[in-house]
């Protein structure tokens, strides 16, 4: 649980509320093939013998803000850099339109390219 202190009391918001949120956010984006599993949710899923939830997308809670990792795979021949923009900002927005809280930091980390 992620949680923020408010003057009407604590409000708190799952991981997996979260992951879902960030996840679809970028996946809508032009030129993002898919999600990709960070090490320790290729790990996580092995054991557990099915698909992590958060597949790609780590959030944690630092200094008042969201610090939000997303692990992605680009499409072949476009523009990385403006796809990254793109994540960022939409991630960004979606996250403090949806849930009020602040977003410090979005890394978007390129492990993989496919072809169409």
């Amino acid at each position: 649980m992620i949680g923020f202190e408010t003057n009407l009391g604590t409000v708190e918001i799952s991981q997996e509320y979260f992951a879902n949120l960030i996840g679809h956010a970028a996946s809508e984006c032009y030129g993002v093939a898919g999600m990709i599993n960070s090490p320790y949710q290729t790990v996580r899923s092995r054991l557990m013998r099915r698909e992590a939830p958060d597949k790609g997308v780590r959030v944690r809670s630092e200094n008042g803000g969201l610090l939000v990792d997303i692990h992605i795979a680009v499409t072949y021949g476009v523009n990385i850099s403006a796809i990254v923009k793109s994540i960022v900002h939409k991630v960004r927005y979606t996250v403090e339109e949806s849930t009020g809280f602040p977003v410090a930091k979005v890394n978007v980390y390129v492990d993989s390219m496919k072809a169409q």
